[in-house]
Protein backbone atom coordinates (compact mmCIF):
# COMPACT_ATOMS: atom_id res chain seq x y z
CA UNK A 1 0.00 0.00 0.00
CA UNK A 2 2.48 2.08 0.49
CA UNK A 3 3.73 1.54 -3.17
CA UNK A 4 -0.02 2.04 -4.29
CA UNK A 5 -1.36 5.37 -1.81
CA UNK A 6 1.50 8.14 -3.72
CA UNK A 7 0.69 6.16 -7.13
CA UNK A 8 -3.49 6.39 -7.16
CA UNK A 9 -4.97 8.28 -9.67
CA UNK A 10 -7.62 11.12 -8.54
CA UNK A 11 -10.86 10.76 -9.56
CA UNK A 12 -10.13 6.96 -10.85
CA UNK A 13 -9.14 5.45 -7.37
CA UNK A 14 -8.31 6.06 -3.65
CA UNK A 15 -5.75 3.98 -1.25
CA UNK A 16 -5.16 4.55 2.37
CA UNK A 17 -3.41 1.89 4.76
CA UNK A 18 -7.43 1.12 5.75
CA UNK A 19 -8.59 0.54 2.24
CA UNK A 20 -7.93 0.80 -1.54
CA UNK A 21 -11.13 2.14 -3.96
CA UNK A 22 -11.31 2.35 -7.63
CA UNK A 23 -13.91 2.75 -10.51
CA UNK A 24 -14.03 -0.30 -13.00
CA UNK A 25 -15.74 -0.92 -16.56
CA UNK A 26 -15.99 -4.51 -17.90
CA UNK A 27 -18.50 -5.00 -21.02
CA UNK A 28 -19.57 -1.31 -21.05
CA UNK A 29 -20.55 -1.48 -17.61
CA UNK A 30 -19.54 0.53 -14.40
CA UNK A 31 -18.74 -0.73 -11.23
CA UNK A 32 -16.97 -0.07 -8.32
CA UNK A 33 -14.57 -2.43 -5.99
CA UNK A 34 -13.25 -1.77 -2.05
CA UNK A 35 -10.69 -3.88 -1.10
CA UNK A 36 -9.67 -4.07 2.91
CA UNK A 37 -7.42 -6.32 5.04
CA UNK A 38 -9.13 -8.02 8.18
CA UNK A 39 -7.34 -7.34 11.74
CA UNK A 40 -5.02 -10.05 12.63
CA UNK A 41 -6.25 -12.32 9.55
CA UNK A 42 -4.44 -13.54 6.59
CA UNK A 43 -6.66 -12.43 3.92
CA UNK A 44 -8.56 -9.10 2.63
CA UNK A 45 -11.54 -8.55 1.79
CA UNK A 46 -13.42 -7.45 -1.17
CA UNK A 47 -16.66 -5.02 -1.44
CA UNK A 48 -17.91 -5.55 -5.35
CA UNK A 49 -20.74 -3.40 -6.48
CA UNK A 50 -20.90 -4.43 -10.27
CA UNK A 51 -24.04 -4.97 -12.20
CA UNK A 52 -23.69 -8.16 -13.93
CA UNK A 53 -22.99 -10.73 -12.12
CA UNK A 54 -21.69 -13.40 -14.64
CA UNK A 55 -18.56 -11.08 -14.39
CA UNK A 56 -17.97 -12.03 -10.84
CA UNK A 57 -14.97 -14.13 -10.78
CA UNK A 58 -12.83 -12.32 -13.80
CA UNK A 59 -13.26 -9.36 -11.23
CA UNK A 60 -11.62 -11.32 -8.02
CA UNK A 61 -9.36 -12.89 -10.13
CA UNK A 62 -7.95 -9.12 -11.45
CA UNK A 63 -8.38 -8.08 -7.69
CA UNK A 64 -5.80 -10.65 -6.61
CA UNK A 65 -3.61 -9.62 -9.57
CA UNK A 66 -3.42 -6.19 -8.08
CA UNK A 67 -2.34 -7.54 -5.17
CA UNK A 68 -0.19 -10.51 -6.05
CA UNK A 69 -2.12 -12.94 -4.20
CA UNK A 70 -0.78 -16.10 -5.90
CA UNK A 71 2.43 -15.45 -5.19
CA UNK A 72 4.69 -17.75 -3.07
CA UNK A 73 6.50 -14.75 -0.43
CA UNK A 74 7.71 -18.00 1.34
CA UNK A 75 9.82 -19.16 -1.49
CA UNK A 76 10.59 -16.02 -2.85
CA UNK A 77 12.21 -14.82 0.11
CA UNK A 78 13.78 -17.78 1.13
CA UNK A 79 15.36 -17.66 -2.56
CA UNK A 80 16.39 -13.84 -2.18
CA UNK A 81 17.86 -14.34 1.38
CA UNK A 82 20.54 -16.48 -0.57
CA UNK A 83 22.49 -13.00 -1.58
CA UNK A 84 24.09 -12.17 1.86
CA UNK A 85 23.62 -8.64 0.44
CA UNK A 86 19.96 -8.69 -0.33
CA UNK A 87 19.08 -10.78 2.76
CA UNK A 88 18.52 -7.77 5.62
CA UNK A 89 16.12 -5.96 3.47
CA UNK A 90 14.11 -9.32 2.92
CA UNK A 91 14.84 -9.91 6.93
CA UNK A 92 13.06 -6.07 7.42
CA UNK A 93 10.17 -6.50 4.39
CA UNK A 94 9.02 -9.71 4.76
CA UNK A 95 6.09 -11.19 2.76
CA UNK A 96 6.33 -8.19 0.44
CA UNK A 97 4.46 -8.56 -2.99
CA UNK A 98 4.58 -6.95 -6.23
CA UNK A 99 1.46 -4.01 -6.65
CA UNK A 100 -0.61 -5.15 -9.69
CA UNK A 101 -2.74 -3.45 -11.65
CA UNK A 102 -6.62 -3.91 -12.52
CA UNK A 103 -5.52 -2.93 -16.33
CA UNK A 104 -2.92 -3.46 -18.73
CA UNK A 105 -3.62 -0.97 -20.76
CA UNK A 106 -4.08 2.08 -17.89
CA UNK A 107 -0.81 0.42 -16.32
CA UNK A 108 0.93 0.98 -19.10
CA UNK A 109 0.03 4.36 -19.74
CA UNK A 110 0.63 4.95 -16.42
CA UNK A 111 4.35 4.10 -16.71
CA UNK A 112 4.93 6.54 -19.46
CA UNK A 113 3.69 9.12 -18.18
CA UNK A 114 5.92 8.18 -15.56
CA UNK A 115 8.98 8.28 -17.83
CA UNK A 116 12.13 10.87 -15.97
CA UNK A 117 9.53 12.65 -13.76
CA UNK A 118 8.71 12.31 -10.13
CA UNK A 119 5.76 9.60 -8.74
CA UNK A 120 3.84 12.71 -7.96
CA UNK A 121 4.45 14.64 -11.44
CA UNK A 122 3.50 11.49 -12.92
CA UNK A 123 0.29 10.94 -10.76
CA UNK A 124 -1.11 14.66 -11.71
CA UNK A 125 -0.85 13.75 -15.44
CA UNK A 126 -2.45 10.73 -15.19
CA UNK A 127 -5.20 12.86 -13.01
CA UNK A 128 -5.52 15.70 -15.76
CA UNK A 129 -6.05 12.69 -18.47
CA UNK A 130 -8.78 10.86 -16.51
CA UNK A 131 -10.40 13.76 -15.91
CA UNK A 132 -10.20 15.25 -19.81
CA UNK A 133 -10.69 11.97 -21.29
CA UNK A 134 -12.39 9.48 -19.06
CA UNK A 135 -16.12 8.73 -18.97
CA UNK A 136 -17.85 9.92 -16.33
CA UNK A 137 -18.60 7.28 -13.51
CA UNK A 138 -22.10 5.92 -14.15
CA UNK A 139 -23.26 3.92 -11.12
CA UNK A 140 -27.07 2.52 -9.73
CA UNK A 141 -28.98 4.36 -7.80
CA UNK A 142 -29.13 2.30 -5.19
CA UNK A 143 -25.54 2.78 -5.06
CA UNK A 144 -23.90 5.75 -2.49
CA UNK A 145 -22.19 8.17 -4.83
CA UNK A 146 -18.20 8.57 -3.55
CA UNK A 147 -17.28 12.00 -4.44
CA UNK A 148 -13.56 11.16 -5.25
CA UNK A 149 -14.67 8.51 -7.56
CA UNK A 150 -15.87 10.20 -10.72
CA UNK A 151 -14.66 8.45 -13.74
CA UNK A 152 -13.24 5.15 -15.42
CA UNK A 153 -10.26 5.39 -17.21
CA UNK A 154 -9.94 6.37 -20.71
CA UNK A 155 -11.07 4.08 -24.04
CA UNK A 156 -7.75 3.22 -26.09
CA UNK A 157 -9.68 4.30 -29.13
CA UNK A 158 -10.16 7.67 -27.55
CA UNK A 159 -6.54 8.27 -26.56
CA UNK A 160 -5.55 7.18 -29.98
CA UNK A 161 -6.47 10.51 -31.55
CA UNK A 162 -6.42 12.74 -27.98
CA UNK A 163 -4.05 15.69 -28.06
CA UNK A 164 -2.86 15.10 -24.84
CA UNK A 165 -0.72 17.77 -25.03
CA UNK A 166 -3.12 20.33 -24.35
CA UNK A 167 -3.35 18.76 -21.01
CA UNK A 168 0.25 19.48 -20.31
CA UNK A 169 1.95 15.45 -21.41
CA UNK A 170 4.64 16.27 -23.43
CA UNK A 171 4.92 15.77 -27.20
CA UNK A 172 7.10 12.53 -27.52
CA UNK A 173 5.57 10.84 -24.56
CA UNK A 174 2.25 11.91 -25.53
CA UNK A 175 3.07 10.05 -29.15
CA UNK A 176 4.01 7.34 -26.84
CA UNK A 177 0.87 6.83 -25.29
CA UNK A 178 -1.30 7.65 -28.85
CA UNK A 179 0.93 4.72 -30.78
CA UNK A 180 0.18 2.61 -27.98
CA UNK A 181 -3.65 2.98 -27.96
CA UNK A 182 -4.28 3.15 -31.35
CA UNK A 183 -2.08 -0.39 -31.17
CA UNK A 184 -4.38 -1.72 -28.63
CA UNK A 185 -7.45 -0.49 -30.02
CA UNK A 186 -6.79 -2.42 -33.27
CA UNK A 187 -5.69 -5.62 -31.24
CA UNK A 188 -7.07 -5.80 -27.56
CA UNK A 189 -5.16 -8.65 -27.26
CA UNK A 190 -1.57 -6.89 -27.58
CA UNK A 191 -0.59 -6.65 -23.74
CA UNK A 192 -1.56 -10.50 -23.60
CA UNK A 193 0.00 -12.93 -25.62
CA UNK A 194 3.71 -12.72 -25.12
CA UNK A 195 5.17 -16.11 -24.73
CA UNK A 196 8.24 -15.07 -22.87
CA UNK A 197 9.42 -12.30 -21.19
CA UNK A 198 12.41 -11.87 -23.90
CA UNK A 199 9.33 -11.32 -26.24
CA UNK A 200 7.43 -8.92 -24.07
CA UNK A 201 10.48 -6.81 -23.61
CA UNK A 202 11.32 -7.05 -27.69
CA UNK A 203 7.94 -6.07 -28.49
CA UNK A 204 7.01 -3.25 -26.22
CA UNK A 205 10.26 -2.28 -27.19
CA UNK A 206 9.30 -1.44 -30.83
CA UNK A 207 6.52 0.85 -30.10
CA UNK A 208 7.97 4.42 -30.14
CA UNK A 209 8.95 5.80 -26.99
CA UNK A 210 8.92 2.48 -24.94
CA UNK A 211 12.65 1.82 -23.89
CA UNK A 212 13.53 -0.76 -21.53
CA UNK A 213 12.88 0.36 -18.35
CA UNK A 214 9.51 0.91 -19.29
CA UNK A 215 8.79 -2.08 -20.62
CA UNK A 216 10.36 -4.27 -17.90
CA UNK A 217 8.13 -1.81 -15.57
CA UNK A 218 4.96 -2.90 -17.21
CA UNK A 219 6.21 -6.80 -17.60
CA UNK A 220 6.92 -7.06 -13.71
CA UNK A 221 3.38 -4.34 -12.70
CA UNK A 222 0.85 -6.25 -15.26
CA UNK A 223 2.17 -9.03 -17.21
CA UNK A 224 3.19 -10.71 -14.02
CA UNK A 225 6.92 -11.55 -15.10
CA UNK A 226 8.82 -12.41 -11.78
CA UNK A 227 12.34 -11.84 -13.22
CA UNK A 228 11.48 -8.66 -15.37
CA UNK A 229 14.47 -6.09 -13.91
CA UNK A 230 14.62 -2.69 -15.14
CA UNK A 231 18.44 -2.76 -14.39
CA UNK A 232 18.95 0.75 -15.67
CA UNK A 233 16.94 2.40 -12.61
CA UNK A 234 18.69 4.89 -10.79
CA UNK A 235 16.53 4.20 -7.46
CA UNK A 236 17.59 0.65 -7.65
CA UNK A 237 21.33 1.97 -7.91
CA UNK A 238 20.89 4.42 -4.92
CA UNK A 239 19.58 1.66 -3.13
CA UNK A 240 22.51 -0.76 -3.38
CA UNK A 241 24.75 1.77 -2.73
CA UNK A 242 23.00 2.27 0.61
CA UNK A 243 23.33 -1.14 1.18
CA UNK A 244 27.72 -0.15 0.71
CA UNK A 245 27.58 -2.07 -3.07
CA UNK A 246 28.79 0.99 -4.98
CA UNK A 247 28.71 -0.34 -8.72
CA UNK A 248 28.05 0.32 -12.31
CA UNK A 249 25.35 -0.58 -13.68
CA UNK A 250 27.26 -3.77 -15.72
CA UNK A 251 28.29 -4.47 -12.51
CA UNK A 252 24.37 -4.08 -10.73
CA UNK A 253 23.13 -6.53 -14.18
CA UNK A 254 25.75 -9.04 -13.19
CA UNK A 255 25.00 -8.89 -9.45
CA UNK A 256 21.30 -9.25 -10.10
CA UNK A 257 21.79 -13.01 -11.77
CA UNK A 258 21.86 -14.47 -8.31
CA UNK A 259 18.28 -12.95 -7.36
CA UNK A 260 16.79 -14.83 -10.59
CA UNK A 261 14.32 -16.21 -11.13
CA UNK A 262 12.70 -13.48 -8.86
CA UNK A 263 14.26 -10.74 -9.79
CA UNK A 264 10.65 -8.18 -9.98
CA UNK A 265 10.51 -9.04 -6.24
CA UNK A 266 14.34 -7.98 -5.42
CA UNK A 267 13.50 -5.11 -7.35
CA UNK A 268 10.40 -3.84 -5.43
CA UNK A 269 12.33 -4.83 -2.18
CA UNK A 270 14.76 -2.37 -2.92
CA UNK A 271 12.22 0.46 -4.28
CA UNK A 272 10.45 0.01 -1.13
CA UNK A 273 13.51 0.14 1.40
CA UNK A 274 13.95 2.79 3.85
CA UNK A 275 17.47 4.07 3.24
CA UNK A 276 16.76 6.47 6.61
CA UNK A 277 16.10 2.99 8.52
CA UNK A 278 18.70 1.29 6.27
CA UNK A 279 21.43 4.00 7.25
CA UNK A 280 20.52 3.93 10.75
CA UNK A 281 21.43 0.23 10.83
CA UNK A 282 24.59 0.47 8.88
CA UNK A 283 25.81 3.14 11.07
CA UNK A 284 25.04 1.17 14.13
CA UNK A 285 26.94 -1.86 12.73
CA UNK A 286 29.69 0.00 11.90
CA UNK A 287 29.74 1.41 15.44
CA UNK A 288 29.57 -1.88 17.01
CA UNK A 289 32.45 -2.92 14.61
CA UNK A 290 34.70 -0.13 15.54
Amino acid sequence: MQFLIPRATPGLETASLESYRRTIALDGHHGMVEICPVTEQNYLLAHIHFPKVALLSQIVERLRQIFDLNANTSEISTHLQRDPVLAPVVVMQPGLRIPGAWDRFELAVRAILGQQISVAAATTLAARLVKAYGEPFAIAKTLQANPDLQFVFPRPDILATADLTQIGIPKTRAKTIATLAATIAQNPHFLTHFQTLDDAIQTLCQLPGIGEWTAHYIAMRTLHEPDAFPSTDLGLLRAMNALGQSMTKAQFMQHSQAWRPWRSYAAMHLWSLDLTLLSNIRSNKEQLSA
